[in-house]
């Protein structure tokens, strides 16, 4: 009778074992792979709500004052008129269109040939006034500058005819007319080249001048 009930727990099934999962086990005793959650994709950005987010860019120009501006220009005149000696062999020539050229600045003319000394006295204003007075901005004391040097090369043709004195007639005459008629062309040229950039707010820089002026700061 008693081998009945070994019989019996020898043919009864063995208790049930619940399966761990492997995600009930310690990270650091496990060697599984953790299962996380599928990342959304990324959402599309809207470029007009983009548009309205950025900041509006604000363009800022440096602009040349109007006083610097007018001082650079008006600085040029002062080679321009002390460069018209060099046109007389042109004005003989072509008297009716250099003349209306000219006409404009008649008044301005008349008004610096009136004045005294007013070579020294132009050289001196924009030297010591203008290149050197260190409230004045860097745009018009190197226009200042520049039309100062100009000046002061517009002065050597002159001390050479001076100094060989060639006649008006023959070879040396013909060299004198050349030269003069080449070098007023030349400073007509500059003078409405600098007015006008001057004017307009830009630098106008001249071959060798405006290295020469630029030294002097």
């Amino acid at each position: 009778m008693a081998a009945i009930p070994l019989l019996r727990l020898s043919l009864s099934p063995p208790p049930f074992k619940t399966p761990r999962s492997p995600l009930l086990i310690h990270p650091l005793r496990s060697n599984t792979l953790s299962i996380s959650p599928p990342k959304s994709p990324p959402l599309r950005s809207n470029p007009a709500a983009q548009s309205r987010r950025r900041p509006p860019i604000s363009a800022s120009y440096n602009t040349t004052p109007v006083t610097d501006r007018l001082i650079s220009a008006a600085a040029y005149f002062f080679p321009f008129f002390n460069g018209l000696q060099y046109g007389r062999f042109l004005f003989a020539q072509y008297p009716k269109t250099l003349g209306l050229a000219i006409e404009p600045l008649l008044p301005l003319l008349s008004f610096y040939r009136s004045v005294p000394y007013s070579s020294y006295l132009a050289f001196l204003i924009l030297y010591i006034g203008v290149v050197r007075n260190t409230n004045v901005s860097r745009y018009a004391r190197f226009n200042a500058m520049q039309a100062v040097v100009l000046d002061v090369l517009l002065v050597l043709p002159m001390l050479v005819q001076r100094i060989f004195n060639p006649g008006p007639h023959g070879i040396g005459g013909k060299i004198v007319m050349v030269s003069h008629n080449v070098i007023f062309v030349g400073v007509a040229v500059c003078f409405v080249y600098t007015v006008v950039y001057s004017v307009l707010g830009r630098t106008p820089t001249l071959p060798f001048v405006g290295d020469a002026a630029g030294r002097q700061f």
